[in-house]
C-alpha cells in the first residue's frame, strides 16, 4: 500500500483525512513494512466504515489488518445511539464471538516431549475438528434456547467445565441481553450437534511452550515462566453465528436504504442500534456470543481430560477467553465526557488495562491477559492491556498474524503434507482431518506475528508479555 495515502502521525499510526462522505478521519496502527504490505482494500475499508452513521472519534485498524466483508478483519469502531448509531453485522463478522483462550498446565516442555506423539494424537481423537464437524452432545430444543442464554455458564452447570472458569471469561462467562426467540430455526438447527468442536479454518487447538518472557512481573501473575506448557483454543460460534451473520446482513441491506442511510459499499449493511432489526440483530448476536463461550468452555473441558489422563495431578487452570468478533455495549471518554457506546470489534481483542472494572481481582492491577494467535509453526503472543489503548482505540488491540496472502494463494504455493513434515522436523506435530486446510494454513500465508505485536506495543494497544512456541496443532 502506498504510504502517501497517508498522513504519518508517529512511527506505528498512520491517519486518513477525512474526505468524500468521510465523517471521521479512518486511523491504521502499524510500522511502514506492515503498512506498505497490506492490501489496498485495507484503506478503502477503513475509508468506508468511516462514512457510517454515528461513528465516534476514527475508524480504526489493527496492525494484523486485512481485507473482510465489508469492514477489514482487524477494525473497530464505535457508534453513539443517541447520534444516529448503527449496528452493523459486517461489522461484527460471520464467526461471531470467534476468540481464544489460555489454560497454563503446571508442566515443563521436558514433561511433554517424551509423551508428545501420544498426547496428539490422544487430543486429535478427541477434540471434533474440521469442516461440518460434529460431537457427542447434541441439544434439543429446550437445552438449545438455555445454552443461547446461559453461555459458558451453561456449560459449567453441564458438567462440561467448572466454575472457577468463569471469573477469568469475559462478561463472567454469559452474555446478558441475549434473545434466544431471534435466533432462526435455522441457525439453531446448524447448531444441533456443533458444541464441543473446532471447526475448520484457522481454528485450533494448540499445545504451546512458553519461549520468551518480555514482562517478568506480570508474566509471574499470569502463572507464565519460560519452558511453561499451555493449552490455547482458538474458535467460535460455528455454524449458527455463520448463519445469524448471513440472514441479518440481507435485512440490514433493506433496513439502511428504509432509514434513509447511504451505503458506499453494500457489504456495509447495516441498522440503527434503536431500531427494530437493530435490537433483533444485538439480542441474536448476543446469544451466538454465549455458543461461543459455551462451545470453548466445552473444549477446555475436553483437553482437561486428555491431560488428566497423560498428567494425573494437570488440572489446567483458565488464564483468560476473549472474543475478538463482537458489538459490545461500553462506556468510553469521548471529548472529556464519558459516553454509552456500541463498539464493534471484527478480528480484534478488547484490552482493558489496569483496574478496569470488569477485570477479576487478580488481575486489576496489571491489566486484561490479551490473546493473539500467531501461525502453527511460528508461534503466538501473549500481551497486555494497557491504559492507553482506551484513548488509541476504545481499549482494542490486535487478534492474531493476519493473512498475507488468500487461502487460493496459499493452495497455489503449498502442499498440506509437505507443510505438515517440515513443521515435523521442527518438533511441531500437526494433526489435521484435511491436508488441504493445512496448506491454506500454512505459516507463509501469515503476515509476521512478531512485527504485528511490536507495531501493537508501539502504538500503546497492549505489552507483550510473553512469546509461545508451537509443540502441537489439532486443526481444523
Amino acid at each position: 500500500m502506498d504510504t502517501g495515502l497517508f498522513t504519518p502521525v508517529d512511527a506505528t499510526t498512520w491517519r486518513i483525512e477525512p474526505h468524500g462522505a468521510m465523517r471521521v478521519p479512518a486511523i491504521i496502527y502499524a510500522d511502514e513494512a506492515l503498512i506498505r504490505d497490506m492490501d489496498e482494500k485495507v484503506y478503502e475499508q477503513a475509508v468506508n466504515v468511516a462514512t457510517l452513521p454515528g461513528i465516534v472519534k476514527a475508524s480504526y485498524a489493527m496492525p494484523d489488518a486485512h481485507w473482510g466483508y465489508g469492514f477489514p478483519i482487524g477494525g473497530v469502531a464505535a457508534f453513539d445511539p443517541d447520534k444516529g448509531g448503527v449496528v452493523s453485522a459486517g461489522g461484527v463478522g460471520f464467526d461471531i464471538s470467534c476468540g481464544v483462550r489460555t489454560m497454563l498446565t503446571g508442566l515443563k516442555i521436558s514433561d511433554i516431549r517424551p509423551l508428545q506423539t501420544f498426547l496428539a494424537d490422544t487430543l486429535f481423537r478427541q477434540i471434533p475438528a474440521g469442516v461440518g464437524s460434529t460431537g457427542a452432545i447434541t441439544l434439543d430444543a429446550a437445552e438449545m434456547d438455555a445454552m443461547l442464554a446461559g453461555g459458558a455458564q451453561w456449560a459449567v452447570e453441564r458438567g462440561w467445565g467448572e466454575a472457577r472458569d468463569l471469573d477469568r471469561i469475559e462478561e463472567g462467562g454469559r452474555m446478558a441481553g441475549a434473545r434466544t426467540d431471534w435466533v432462526s430455526a435455522h441457525a439453531k438447527e446448524r447448531q444441533r450437534r456443533e458444541m464441543g468442536t473446532l471447526g475448520s479454518g484457522n481454528h485450533y487447538l494448540e499445545v504451546q511452550g512458553v519461549a520468551e518472557i518480555f514482562d517478568a512481573t506480570v508474566s509471574a501473575a499470569f502463572g507464565l515462566a519460560l519452558d511453561d506448557v499451555v493449552v490455547t483454543i482458538h474458535c467460535g460460534s460455528r455454524g449458527l453465528g455463520h448463519q445469524i451473520g448471513t440472514e441479518f446482513l440481507k435485512e440490514m441491506v433493506l433496513t439502511a436504504e428504509a432509514s434513509g442511510i447511504e451505503l458506499v459499499d453494500r457489504e456495509l449493511a447495516c441498522a440503527p442500534i434503536n431500531s427494530e432489526v437493530g435490537e433483533r440483530y444485538l439480542g441474536a448476536m448476543r446469544a451466538a456470543i454465549n455458543c461461543a463461550l459455551a462451545n470453548r468452555e466445552i473444549l477446555g473441558h475436553y483437553a482437561r481430560r486428555v491431560f488428566a489422563h497423560f498428567f494425573p495431578n494437570c488440572d489446567l487452570p483458565l488464564l483468560f477467553d476473549v472474543s475478538h468478533n463482537t458489538c459490545k455495549v461500553e462506556m468510553h471518554s469521548v471529548e472529556g465526557k464519558q459516553r454509552l457506546l456500541f463498539v464493534h470489534r471484527k478480528g480484534a481483542t478488547r484490552a482493558f488495562g489496569p483496574g478496569h472494572e470488569s477485570l477479576p481481582d487478580a488481575l486489576l492491577p496489571f491489566g486484561q491477559p490479551v490473546l493473539i494467535g500467531g501461525s502453527m509453526g511460528t508461534g503466538s503472543y501473549i500481551l497486555v492491556g494497557e491504559a492507553s489503548s482506551e484513548i488509541k482505540a476504545f481499549a482494542s488491540a490486535c487478534h492474531g498474524a493476519g493473512r498475507a496472502m488468500s487461502r487460493h494463494a496459499a493452495l497455489r504455493q503449498w502442499r498440506g503434507r509437505s507443510v505438515v513434515d517440515a513443521l515435523a522436523e521442527q518438533g511441531i506435530l500437526i494433526r489435521s482431518p484435511s491436508l488441504r486446510g493445512v496448506a491454506e494454513e500454512a505459516p507463509g500465508a501469515y503476515k509476521d506475528v512478531g512485527a504485528v505485536v511490536r507495531a501493537a506495543e508501539h502504538a500503546g494497544l497492549a505489552r507483550r508479555v510473553a512469546r509461545l512456541r508451537p509443540l502441537i496443532c489439532i486443526k481444523g
